[in-house]
């Protein structure tokens, strides 16, 4: 499978140039659709969904697995689409989205070191939370809970895959699962911070770093008692203010 795919991503030569110029090309698109087009949005969906045609080039026997390490990229582009949609009335931002996206695209998604592959799950799992409680907060509150452990369980399992962990998935349902109740019982108040952030998403977040950091350390070898110490602190202090300092009535704040 490796020769396939090295040769749908060419590393150099004039191939390379080209396929940097399309992949720089979708941020583009998906601003002019959102921008120019009535069925803006669903337009927009389908560019970043045909984008990843590459991952049925192969085999069908391949495709769970390749769906599944393209699923960060898929659950990115979607919330790229979602927040420039969200900023319609202020083209600016909208381009600043589309920049980002293309950042990602271009620098992050092509890593293949163990820290460029986990800064691609926090993000994905920060992109994914921030766009799912931006657009369906007024939705029920079981699709709220089930789209949130599955964005939890697709950034976990793309994290520990990255370090070879043997109970990868294990350690990925407990991570949905805790995600899921968490966003059940947050969900009753929904609070939101600047009428942007969603409190489920900045617990989830805070928590998830926090562990993600630790693990990372832990794995090779260089978490020591200070450092463990500093970072539950740090996750502790910022629950802690969120806990108090949150007006816990069904509002925004």
């Amino acid at each position: 499978m490796k020769p396939l795919v090295s040769k749908l991503q060419p590393t150099k030569g004039f191939s390379h140039l080209v396929h940097i110029g399309l992949v720089a090309l979708l941020p583009v698109l998906l601003y002019v659709v959102l921008r120019v087009s009535y069925l803006g949005l669903p337009l927009a969906l389908a560019l970043v969904v045909l984008s990843k045609w590459r991952m049925f080039a192969v085999r069908p026997r391949f495709w769970p697995a390749i769906v599944r390490a393209n699923a960060v990229d898929i659950m990115v582009g979607v919330s790229a689409v979602v927040f420039m949609q969200h900023s319609l009335d202020r083209p600016l931002v909208q381009l600043l989205w589309a920049a980002l996206y293309a950042g990602w695209l271009l620098f992050l998604k092509p890593g293949t070191t163990t820290l460029l592959i986990s800064a691609q799950a926090f993000l994905a799992q920060l992109a994914g939370l921030s766009a799912l409680y931006l657009v369906w907060a007024d939705g029920p509150l079981y699709g709220l809970v089930f789209a949130t452990a599955l964005i939890c369980y697709v950034a976990a399992r793309h994290f520990f895959d990255s370090f070879d962990e043997p109970y990868s998935r294990m350690l990925s349902y407990l991570w949905a699962y805790f995600a899921a109740g968490l966003a059940w019982v947050l969900g009753h108040w929904l609070l939101y911070y600047v009428s942007v952030v969603a409190q489920p998403t900045i617990v989830l977040t805070t928590i998830g770093y926090g562990l993600a950091v630790l693990y990372y350390f832990d794995h090779y070898n260089k978490l020591h008692s200070v450092l463990r110490r500093q970072l539950l602190t740090i996750m502790a202090v910022i629950l802690l203010v969120l806990i108090i300092f949150s007006d816990w009535g069904d509002k925004v704040v």
